[in-house]
């Protein structure tokens, strides 16, 4: 009884997504997360890619919204895009890991693409990357260092990190945001203790009232800005923001457009790592650089980055929300994260079995002296 349920809601979720995405074959398709594909995060950021680079080369594409945010909802998207023709399987975000572990063995001959994420089982006791699966990851220590240097450049002594749950990636943004703010504050030689930082996981990544009184209350007690570091959390944090009078810092992708509140954003390079593997694929025959294995996109290849361009408007300042920091300051440290000659710490040993770092663990792992950091 239980298969034949498990059948029927397959069944139905595949008819769902037919009825919402048309039947017409598609070579290379995008499965979305929970979000929609003009979310101005991964799903958006990844779908531009697909775009670009399909329409360029004259490829079928479309993309599958699954009807829940679950691995039978992903798997039975998969399953509905290659019956639709897919070749090629972008799956944008570490949700998907689970589903791909899966997909991986039942179809051998497609090829996938997970950004951010690697294929594993649910209980975390294998993680195993087939020929056929491109695991993409970024260094997110990278963009949280060139946004912590932007910071202190600008002329901001009082700094705030809201990351949302201590997973991998949140905090190699909030290292390099540390890691940043203390190389800024010695390229202006200023004294030991100079920059303070709050620093706190919110242990979710939603948008609630209890985020948005954390936010208030960091801004309260003198953060000029706050690196909003966990989806949804940054809604909360440019609520909070905008009734302060504050600052924010978005993540992953250019957020300005959210809000009036965010002078710059931690991106990672969506758009190109995506279209760099499609054209391993399509136009140089060099799968087997990305294939079976998990490749880190940084600074030196586009990965990561803080927004320079506005997008509509070729003339507009994508630095004009900082008082100070500009595109020829960005573009000197930015260069030296691509020649090697700064290179943040991605990990630092932590006691807590969460994640969760205290003042000593930050300041003696990141190597801290004109920072002052405090945990909250």
């Amino acid at each position: 009884m239980k298969k034949i349920l498990s059948l029927v809601l397959v069944l139905s979720m595949i008819l769902a997504l037919l009825s919402g995405c048309g039947a017409n074959k598609a070579e290379i398709a995008l499965i979305t997360d929970k979000g929609n594909i003009d979310d101005k995060s991964f799903n958006q950021g990844s779908w531009e890619g697909v775009v670009e680079f399909a329409k360029k080369n004259n490829i079928s594409h479309k993309y599958y919204k699954p009807e829940d945010a679950t691995d039978v909802a992903y798997l039975a998207a998969i399953d509905l895009a290659i019956a639709g023709g897919a070749k090629v399987i972008v799956t944008p975000g570490f949700l998907f890991e689970v589903p791909i572990y899966e997909a991986q063995t039942r179809y051998p001959d497609i090829k996938f693409i997970l950004l951010d994420g690697a294929p594993r089982t649910a209980d975390y006791s294998d993680f195993t990357t087939k020929d056929n699966v491109a695991s993409i990851m970024y260094s997110e220590e990278e963009s949280g260092y060139l946004a912590g240097y932007a910071a202190v450049k600008d002329g901001m002594t009082k700094l705030g990190f809201m990351g949302g749950m201590a997973v991998p990636a949140v905090q190699a943004f909030g290292y390099g945001y540390l890691q940043g703010a203390e190389d800024a504050a010695k390229d202006l030689g200023l004294a030991d203790g100079a920059i303070s930082v709050t620093y706190h996981y919110t242990g979710d990544f939603a948008e609630t009232d209890t985020n948005k009184a954390t936010a208030k209350t960091m801004y309260q007690e003198g953060s000029e800005v706050i690196f909003a570091c966990g989806g949804s959390v940054g809604k909360s944090v440019m609520a909070a923001a905008q009734e302060a009078g504050r600052k924010v810092i978005g993540v992953d992708v250019d957020q300005r457009y959210d809000s009036e509140t965010v002078i710059t954003s931690a991106t990672k390079g969506l758009a190109a790592s995506v279209i760099q593997v499609l054209e391993s694929i399509y136009l140089t025959n060099s799968w087997s650089k990305f294939g079976g294995k998990t490749t880190y996109f940084s600074a030196e290849n586009d990965g990561v980055g803080l927004p320079t361009v506005v997008i509509g408007d070729d003339n507009a300042d994508a630095f004009d929300r900082f008082s100070k920091f500009n595109k020829a300051e960005y573009d000197t440290v930015f260069a030296r994260l691509v020649d090697g000659s700064v290179d943040p710490i991605r990990t630092i040993d932590i006691e807590d079995p969460n994640g969760y770092a205290t003042s000593e663990e930050l300041t003696d792992g990141l190597n801290l002296v004109k920072v002052s950091v405090t945990t909250r």
